[in-house]
């Protein structure tokens, strides 16, 4: 497995919920001319003895062996275009299968084994897909209808309240600059690259939900449809 990026420094398996857990990692990346170090998260959906990765992040062999103690994994899922890097290590280490959202580049030539769609199947039940139909590159979220409502997101909703342990410097003083440590937020990057429009976030206003699983940042509980709501009345006035 040496042709795939090995494992940065990730924090511990929680779970967040009965069966849903979630786990921050380390991001390496060139994007827009600079270099950016900063945390990521993998939520893990358990049904029966099966699990599916969202927003996969390598874990290291410690890890791993927590991760398969949880059960087999089965699915890989990306739902994010920015995202992906660890979804190739999975599908070979595993033989998972990989979803994804039409359109999505992957690394490694993935192919994906099953399309995302909002009136389609996903890998797990009492779940359904939110699909961004107006940004530059293909992003969806997914609601799991557990707990009153369970938003899993990549990079759209955020919610950094601070720099984290596993920013470097430089990155914590950019992105303290360019506004990414806010609660409920849209990602200031995400809004850059994708240009999104209002009308995706008035279909998403309808959803009911109260908490938020984000791709990067800490989650966000009981009060994240109100808090959102006021994100996107301050950026699209709704």
């Amino acid at each position: 497995m040496s042709q795939f990026p090995e494992a940065m420094p990730h924090g511990d398996i929680q779970e967040v919920f009965p069966n849903v857990f979630f786990v921050t990692g380390t991001m390496k990346t060139v994007l827009m001319g600079a270099h950016w170090h900063f945390s990521r998260n993998m939520t893990i959906v358990r049904e029966g003895q099966d699990l599916t990765l969202i927003n996969a992040v390598r874990l290291s062999d410690e890890g791993l062996a927590k991760l398969d103690a949880l059960g087999r994994i089965k699915h890989v899922v990306k739902i994010g275009a920015l995202h992906g890097l660890d979804d190739a290590f999975y599908k070979d280490r595993y033989g998972a299968t990989f979803w994804a959202l039409p359109g999505m580049q992957h690394s490694h030539d993935l192919v994906p084994d099953r399309l995302l769609a909002e009136a389609g199947d996903l890998p797990f039940s009492g779940a359904s897909l939110f699909v961004f139909q107006h940004t530059k590159l293909p992003e969806c979220i997914i609601r799991i209808d557990r707990e009153g409502g369970i938003l899993v997101a990549c990079d759209a909703l955020q919610n950094w309240l601070a720099p984290d342990a596993f920013f470097s410097d430089e990155s914590r003083q950019m992105m303290t600059q360019m506004g990414f440590f806010q609660r409920a937020n849209i990602g200031p990057v995400w809004m850059q690259v994708n240009e999104p429009q209002a009308q995706d976030f008035v279909r998403l206003k309808t959803l009911s939900f109260k908490h938020v699983l984000p791709g990067h940042g800490s989650p966000l509980r009981d009060q994240a449809q109100e808090a959102f709501s006021e994100r996107f009345a301050q950026v699209f006035g709704l």
